[in-house]
């Protein structure tokens, strides 16, 4: 037996130890069915550290049985890479553990069926549907954060690139989203870890440093708690537990990036908590400290009073002690048992405390934010700006707290203004908005908010709405979705015309009937495919531009299954009809009986000046004559090449390159074009540039030069468009 395997079947034994000791016997057989499938599906496969793989869900439900999970969450974990990397299907799933446990694996496998056009769309894609399940059901981001920490754990064993990805992913989204959720001591330990791969120096630095001056701080530490004991009885407090902990190194290394500070600089290392019985008693402890030590000004947060949006509630002070002519700052947390629990679980403490956490109201406040991203959904122009809006918003943890006129508490993220104080309060109080007034005076809408204000909304139920200028004003990606919204309703019904007739115009241009093609079924799998509620939906949002006529088409057809044979024998004909016209469309100066292709990099179509280049083994490559990449290849190579007639029906594909402003609907403006023009898509890709404006890069079928040039003179009347040229290698 191997080392790897030992190690493998210690993991798995301790494991099974644990279930037997904190489930029902009904329940370990359960998850040992559950152990048994996941065990014969991965069997033969391994890790990239060489272990057996069934180790990997093995520890993912570990770290779940110490969250407190219940059954079905384990069960899942086991199962979770079984659907997506084995031959176990969602339907034996179904049969075999029932629709709870099936739905919970289906909600953490990835997309890996679709074909995307680029990493980051299927990054976006894979969110969106793990933020969908997570509104339906929080556990599944709960397996998917356990999933995560593993691979952090196991990264060493992955090349350095894929270290730096998958470190800066989780740093942006899952760590964030553990906040979000308040788990802080998954939150943390994700932290450390991305911190240790993206900025290796300073993770050395830190570890290396608290480690050296380790004895003396906690000599330190051990003689302030012994003091603070002291206190608290002489307060008549008697039931509390009290100890130190040191920071973890993320919080510290942004501490020394925030104040520009090195570490031996950075005292407040170590930070003191106290947990006792009641909320009374909270206030007693910060008393009796306060009346001790000097508290420093501006440290102070009394987060029970003001609960963070995660649930986490506690008293945070900081004092200053004098040792040895020496002054060091101490930070004092407070806390009850309860929300001790909450603070290190979150929203798992649901599971695991159930007699002493407040259930299913506390978790839909809690998840609110999760339902907010999702609104993005109807406002995206492309994947970038989705997972732009997650990272922007998941990750601000920075807050101000605000009064309404009723005394009543509201967070907001820094910076935000009056307007989105509005729009917080509900989307109707925003858009009839007709002043601000903070603290009893009327401000301008674009005032930025502080902690401690009291805001009162001014509306006017005849206002017209919002101005496309509030845009500018609102700094919250809720409040912005919410005024765009209000602008797509009002022109809903335009949008939908539009949509319905690009719809049927490509699929026209397609060769099919429409009718044929918009079965309900089909219909409803498209709608189902980007959670779009019904066939209107799904005309606005192409309509509008946030959804690509393109991929509405191509799901159409392929839930249509008649429809779908009949153009894959369709295009297989066409394929090699065309491919004999293509080859015979060039002739190569002074060669013979080569294979003929047609270069990528640069897409040559009829009219366009051309050479060939002589490949080992694969025939003549045809570039254009003006190609980049010619300069790096062997002249003796090159051999001229030229066009014979090929006749319309014969087409080609070519890439061109559109920069425009990244206005609403300019997308749609640029698939009417092409439509209008009678052309096929092959693939369409958008992003943004470091100026703001959008870049839709576009391959289309063509016949010759003259009608590319066609295509890109029409793309330049679009008012919105900056430039239009052809890709060149």
């Amino acid at each position: 037996m191997n080392t790897e395997q030992e190690k493998a079947d210690i993991t798995i034994n301790n494991f099974l130890s644990k279930v037997k000791h904190y489930y029902h016997a009904h329940e370990v057989g359960q998850i040992g069915d559950a152990y048994e499938l996941a065990y014969k599906a991965h069997q033969g496969q391994f890790r990239a550290s060489g272990r057996p793989y069934i180790t990997h869900p093995v520890i993912v439900a570990d770290i779940l049985i110490d969250m407190g999970l219940d059954v079905a969450t384990i069960c899942a974990a086991l199962l979770h890479d079984t659907v997506e990397d084995t031959y176990i299907t969602d339907g034996d799933i179904r049969s075999k553990f029932g629709d709870e446990i099936a739905d919970l694996v289906a909600g953490v496998t990835k997309l890996d069926k679709i074909q995307f056009h680029n990493k980051e769309e299927e990054q976006a894609e894979n969110m969106r549907k793990m933020f969908f399940a997570m509104a339906k059901d929080v556990r599944v981001m709960l397996i998917k954060l356990a999933d995560r920490l593993h691979n952090m754990r196991s990264l060493m064993y992955l090349s350095p690139e894929k270290q730096q990805v998958i470190a800066k992913e989780t740093l942006d989204i899952f760590a964030p989203i553990a906040g979000r959720l308040g788990i802080s001591s998954i939150k943390s330990e994700l932290e450390d870890l991305c911190l240790k791969y993206l900025d290796n120096a300073a993770y050395q630095e830190i570890s290396e440093g608290i480690a050296l001056k380790k004895n003396i701080r906690q000599e330190i530490v051990d003689a302030f708690i012994e003091e603070v004991k002291e206190e608290l009885r002489e307060a008549k407090i008697e039931d509390f537990d009290i100890y130190g902990r040191t920071k973890h190194f993320y919080s510290i290394y942004k501490k020394m990036l925030r104040q520009n500070k090195t570490l031996a600089q950075v005292y407040d290392l170590t930070a003191v908590r106290v947990i006792v019985d009641t909320i009374k008693d909270c206030y007693a402890v910060l008393g009796a400290i306060h009346a001790r030590w000097k508290p420093m000004p501006g440290r102070f947060k009394d987060y029970i009073a003001v609960p963070k949006p995660n649930m986490y509630q506690s008293l945070h002070t900081t004092v200053i002690i004098e040792t040895d002519n020496h002054t060091y700052p101490i930070e004092v947390q407070i806390r009850t048992h309860e929300m001790h629990k909450i603070a290190e679980y979150g929203i798992a403490a649901h599971w695991k405390y159930k007699e002493g956490v407040k259930g299913a109201t506390s978790m839909d406040e809690n998840l609110s934010w999760v339902k907010e991203v999702l609104s993005y959904d109807d406002d995206l122009k492309d994947s970038t700006e989705f997972l732009d809006l997650i990272r922007r918003d998941i990750s601000n943890t920075n807050e101000v707290y605000v009064f309404t006129p009723n005394g009543d508490v509201k967070s907001l993220p820094a910076e935000s203004t009056g307007l989105d104080f509005a729009y917080l309060i509900h989307s109707q109080v925003g858009n009839k908005c007709v002043g601000i007034k903070i603290n009893n005076k009327i401000v301008p809408l674009d005032t930025v908010l502080t902690t401690g204000d009291t805001v009162e909304v001014m509306t006017n139920p005849n206002a017209k709405g919002p101005s496309r200028d509030w845009l500018k004003i609102v700094k919250t990606a809720s409040a912005k979705t919410k005024i765009r919204q209000f602008f797509k309703r009002e022109l809903k019904d335009e949008y939908i015309r539009m949509g319905r007739s690009m719809i049927e115009r490509e699929i026209k241009h397609r060769g099919i009937n429409p009718a044929e093609l918009m079965t309900p079924e089909a219909i409803q799998a498209a709608c189902d495919r980007y959670m779009l509620a019904n066939v209107d939906e799904m005309y606005a949002a192409v309509g509008y531009g946030s959804l690509s006529l393109n991929q509405v088409v191509v799901k159409l057809i392929s839930s249509n299954k008649v429809i779908y044979e009949r153009i894959r024998t369709q295009q297989s004909a066409r394929k090699k009809q065309q491919t004999g016209n293509k080859e015979n469309s060039v002739i190569i100066k002074g060669v013979d009986d080569l294979l003929v292709r047609f270069s990528r990099c640069c897409s040559p179509v009829p009219g366009d000046e051309i050479v060939g280049f002589i490949s080992r083994g694969r025939g003549v490559i045809v570039h254009r004559a003006d190609c980049p990449t010619l300069k790096n290849m062997e002249s003796e190579r090159i051999v001229k090449a030229e066009w014979v007639n090929t006749g319309d029906k014969t087409t080609f594909p070519v890439t061109i390159e559109i920069i425009a402003e990244d206005k609403g609907g300019v997308f749609a403006d640029i698939t009417k074009v092409i439509a209008n023009e009678g052309l096929s898509f092959v693939a369409i890709n958008a992003r943004k540039d470091r100026q703001g404006n959008a870049i839709a890069t576009i391959t289309v079928e063509i016949s010759n030069h003259d009608q590319t040039n066609q295509l890109m003179n029409r793309l330049q009347t679009i008012p919105a468009v900056i430039n239009v040229y052809r890709t060149h290698g």
